[in-house]
């Protein structure tokens, strides 16, 4: 059964009512809000793996680091994480035996519509996520995908909020949508003069020789969570960890890629545009377990 918490004054220095559980069936987000009505929000994703949250603190940095670029007031990181761990707790506690693999969904949006007293709103909610551990030893198909602008677009474009992880997924959830009905499972963005960013849930890693290469992070992308844990990882194996500009050709001529994310961790690529590539089962499981033993 999924848990929401909702949080009651989410923004700090707002003084109101602390985070409380409800039932997801019930109503708990006005019509008007505008994370609805506009995609004016943010939101982060906590892996839950054997019953741990994993990098709890990175989320809720990169939470706060979303809503000051939509000039949303500084959340109360705090409550949200309490809400959290309330609400994991709950889902856990709900279970005869400990899953897998589940998630906390943690969204921050800017309120209702049109109201002068409207303050933000917050929530958490957590449930269960399906097994991908075929994914993560098999590989996936994944398509390279335009997202319409050239490099380095974020700092002459701000309010394009290239870097912010906001309400607004629909281009993402249409990529996504796009690539499964051509037979793959994943995209990967690139910008309209041949650089790589990442994908519409995920942080792309290319292994180049003895480097691995995750696009650079001051072009505007987020800086992924479970991307700097699997860095560690591969950088404790002897191999040289990078943030670089990547030129879509070079995935052409790249000795392994994955995506990595909170929730799937790192998972091999096995084609890229109908190209076959090699997949590193041994090292790949070596790396999710540094991940999921770090915590």
């Amino acid at each position: 059964m999924p848990t929401l918490v909702i949080c009651g004054s989410p923004a700090a220095g707002r003084p109101g009512a602390a985070c409380a559980l409800a039932s997801p069936d019930d109503p708990a987000i006005l019509v008007a809000d505008a994370g609805l009505t506009r995609g004016d929000g943010v939101f982060e994703t906590v892996g839950v793996h054997h019953g741990r949250m994993h990098d709890l603190e990175p989320h809720l940095e990169r939470l706060a680091q979303s809503a000051a670029m939509l000039d949303l007031p500084a959340p109360d990181l705090g409550m949200f994480r309490d809400a959290i761990a309330l609400a994991v707790r709950t889902l856990l506690d709900g279970l005869d035996e400990v899953p897998t693999t589940a998630l906390c969904k943690v969204v921050y949006t800017r309120g209702p519509e049109g109201a002068s007293d409207a303050q933000p709103t917050g929530f958490a909610y957590a449930d269960l996520y399906p097994d991908v551990s075929r994914e993560r030893t098999e590989g996936i198909a994944v398509l390279t995908l335009t997202r319409g602008y050239p490099h380095g677009i974020g700092a002459h474009a701000p309010w394009l909020l290239v870097g912010a992880k906001t309400l607004s997924y629909a281009v993402n959830m249409a990529a996504l949508r796009h690539v499964k009905a051509r037979g793959a499972e994943e995209a990967i963005f690139t910008t309209t003069d041949g650089y790589v960013l990442e994908a519409p849930r995920a942080t792309v890693l290319a292994r180049l020789g003895h480097q691995v290469v995750t696009p650079a992070i001051d072009g505007g992308l987020l800086h992924g969570t479970a991307q700097r844990a699997a860095f560690e990882a591969l950088a404790a194996r002897g191999l040289d960890c990078v943030y670089r500009d990547l030129r879509i050709e070079e995935l052409e001529g790249a000795d392994a890629l994955w995506l990595t994310d909170s929730v799937n961790l790192l998972r091999p690529i096995r084609e890229l545009d109908g190209r076959a590539y090699p997949v590193d089962v041994a090292l790949t499981a070596a790396v999710n377990e540094d991940i999921l033993a770090g915590g």
